[in-house]
Formats: C-alpha cells, structure tokens, sequence
C-alpha cells in the first residue's frame, strides 16, 4: 500500500473498531445483571478481554511481520492510553467517576503494575531463557494472569466507606436497543461474541496500516507502537467505558481499564510465539523501558486518586487528580519519542 492508503485503511479500520466497542458495554451490563455477577469482575475479566483482543491480534501480526518494538510499543502504550482514557472519563462526567468505585480495583492494577514490572526487568537483562524460542517471563506471566482470574472471581468486595452513589440521569449507552431487555441470555452471550469478533477480524488491518505509516515516514515502532497504535486499538476500552458510565456502571467502566492493563501483558506469550527468531523481550529496544515505566507511573497515579478520593465539594469544577494524569501522559510520550529514536 501507498502511504495514503494506509491512511485511510487506518481511518476506515478504526471506525468499525469504535462501533464493534460501543456495543460491548450494553451486552456486558445485561450479562452481569442477568448472571449476578459483580460488574467490577465483568470489567476486569469480560469485558476487558473482548476490549484487549485488538491488543492480541496486533501483537500477534507485528511480531510475525518482523516488528517486535511495535508490537511491545502498542501493549506498553494501550497500557498508558487506558490510564489516560480512565482520566478522560471522570473529567467528562465531572469527578463523579472515581469517589463512585469501590476499592477491589487497586488490586487489579497491582496485579497489572507487578506482570508490567516484570517485562521490563526482563527487556533491561535482554534474558534468552526460555522453552524453545519463546521467553520465560511470557509464560510465567501467562500463568500468573491464569491466576489471577481466580483470585478476582473470589475476591470479595471493598466497597469505600461512607460511599454514597451520585444520583444523576441515567443515559442508555451508544449502540443500546430498545430491545435489548427482551434478548435471551444466549442472544446476549451471541451478540457479545459478535462485536468481540468483529474487532478481532479489524485488528490486523489496522496494525498493518500503522506498520506501512512508520515505514513510509520513517517515524520510530517505538514512538508510532505507543502513540498512534496504542490509541487505536484502545479505541474499544474507550468507547465501552464511556458507555459503562452513560449507564451508571461506574465500576465495570474502571475494572475494563485496569482489567485491559493486565490482560495486555498476558497477551505478551502470544507475541513472542508469533516472533519466531528467539525470545521476543530480547530482541526489543532498551527504550522500551521507558515505554513500561510509563504505563507502571500512570497506573500507579490512577490507584492514588482513586483510593485517596475524598468526598467532592458540589461546585468543584478542576478534576487535579485527572489533570496530573493526563499531563503525566503527554510527558511520557515525549519521553518515548525522545528516547526512542
């Protein structure tokens, strides 16, 4: 493909990932209500599955292109971009976002900031242990992630004490039917599939197309992994959590990101499968790592505001928790694109 090609199969590629996301949110909420599952667990894991699979599907067709920074700059940055989107959202519906969650999710995001940690000691060792071609620290994370579905299933809830939910206007998400309470549970569980698969299939063409722009402007995998494919196949987190919020289901909106961040490094086995010219963590650029300390300071100042969250004056209109967040957001991706050249 030309570079203008590229663009637009990016553009096109994008859209239908936007729309695949904002029918993800609804089916979700339906599933825990019908199943009385907590919809912080439905976020973590449910949700932020279907929302990861572009992160799953880039890795996967980066690393067999021959790519491995993109495919790593895209899971350190969709790891960024989701803390970023998780600021978005309590500045657009005014701080009421955050003092709303219960605090199971700080959990969630010492799970991610640990299997993060890990892939970043193993960049800077550039360790060639593994099986086979494939790297260690892919498949002991891969068995921790295991893990740690279990332990989120049966961890019991911490809602905030005192915690008084706001009382605003419930909106019906993008993409929700009038129909949509008399589905089947089946139906849900098939719609949900469907949306699921619809980003599955958009994907590759949409990591192709941003492969195909770095070659062309001879702009870094590092920078363009991190920036302009992370924010794209982040895309779906975005739209789902937004749709979450509209819904009142504060708690599945922030469990989508958290539960994204750590399902983003478990994704990292299937990469270094696909990158078949040895253990993929080593044959990445040192940069790298400023890309994972990014995401591990960004989480890390997401789970302080939020567990640190106090009741909010009526009238407060500056979020400076959200505010810092995004600011530390523009500054680590200044610092990636200085470093990674």
């Amino acid at each position: 493909m030309s570079l203008w090609q590229a663009v637009v199969v990016f553009v096109v590629s994008a859209a239908v990932l936007v729309r695949a996301g904002s029918s993800l949110a609804g089916y979700a909420d339906q599933i825990a209500d019908r199943t009385k599952m907590s919809r912080l667990f439905v976020g973590t894991m449910l949700l932020a599955f279907a929302t990861s699979l572009p992160e799953l599907v880039t890795e996967v067709t980066a690393a067999r292109a021959g790519a491995p920074d993109l495919a790593l700059g895209d899971l350190f940055g969709s790891s960024m971009a989701n803390m970023a989107i998780l600021a978005t959202i309590d500045l657009l519906y005014r701080g009421r976002v955050w003092p709303s969650v219960e605090l199971g999710h700080a959990r969630v995001a010492a799970v991610a900031i640990a299997l993060t940690a890990m892939v970043a000691l193993s960049i800077f060792t550039r360790s060639t242990l593994g099986i086979g071609w494939v790297g260690i620290t892919p498949i002991l994370i891969a068995v921790l992630y295991a893990a740690s579905i279990a332990w989120f299933r049966r961890m019991p809830l911490l809602a905030r004490p005192g915690l008084e939910v706001p009382k605003v206007s419930v909106q019906k998400p993008t993409g929700w039917s009038a129909k949509a309470a008399e589905r089947s549970t089946r139906s849900l569980w098939v719609r949900f599939a469907g949306s699921a698969l619809m980003i599955l299939i958009t994907a590759p063409v949409v990591t192709l197309s941003v492969k195909v722009i770095a070659d062309s402007t001879g702009i870094a995998q590092t920078f363009l992994g991190a920036a302009l494919l992370a924010v794209t196949t982040s895309l779906p987190e975005l739209i789902a959590s937004i749709a979450s919020v509209r819904i009142g289901a504060y708690d599945m909106a922030v469990g989508n990101l958290f539960g994204s961040n750590v399902a983003n490094m478990s994704v990292l086995l299937f990469a270094d499968i696909a990158y078949t010219e040895g253990p993929i963590l080593a044959a990445v650029s040192q940069s790298q790592i400023v890309s994972a300390l990014g995401a591990i300071l960004l989480m890390a100042i997401a789970v302080a505001a939020i567990v640190g969250e106090s009741e909010r004056t009526r009238f407060r209109r500056l979020e400076p928790d959200a505010i810092v967040l995004l600011v530390a957001y523009a500054a680590t991706l200044t610092a990636i694109a200085y470093y990674g050249q």
